[in-house]
């Protein structure tokens, strides 16, 4: 598959799951804090602000499926679980990082064509 060339349906697909998935909204915040350090599952829900326990779980069992992450779980009373990132995680945490710090860098100008967007008449 060329870029620019995305014409065969499953190449689509494949590429459109892994991008929804990577650049998801908490995806990226997890991975940001995953490239940081290995957090534990509470960790992560209190550096991740708004996410719940539910959305957490579920997003860190697709990272891992998708090789994202591992999970490492120890033998202590209760058991304690860790997540890292995977050198495939690790690859993909640059990109995601240089978007955050584009996305950060430019909220003024997103946020001024929001405002003129939404005070344009039937907006």
């Amino acid at each position: 598959m060329e870029l620019g060339n995305l014409s065969e349906t499953t190449d689509c697909q494949r590429v459109a799951d892994t991008l929804a998935l990577a650049g998801g909204k908490w995806s990226v915040l997890i991975l940001m804090q995953l490239e940081i350090s290995t957090h534990r599952f509470g960790e992560l829900k209190r550096q991740i602000s708004g996410i719940s326990p539910k959305m957490l779980a579920t997003t860190l069992r697709s990272l891992e499926r998708e090789g994202y992450i591992s999970r490492t779980v120890h033998p202590t009373q209760p058991p304690s679980v860790e997540y890292a990132l995977t050198p495939l995680g690790r690859e993909m945490a640059e990109p995601v990082r240089a978007l955050g710090n584009w996305v950060l860098a430019n909220l003024p100008r997103i946020e001024d064509a929001r405002h003129r967007f939404d005070a344009r008449p039937g907006a």
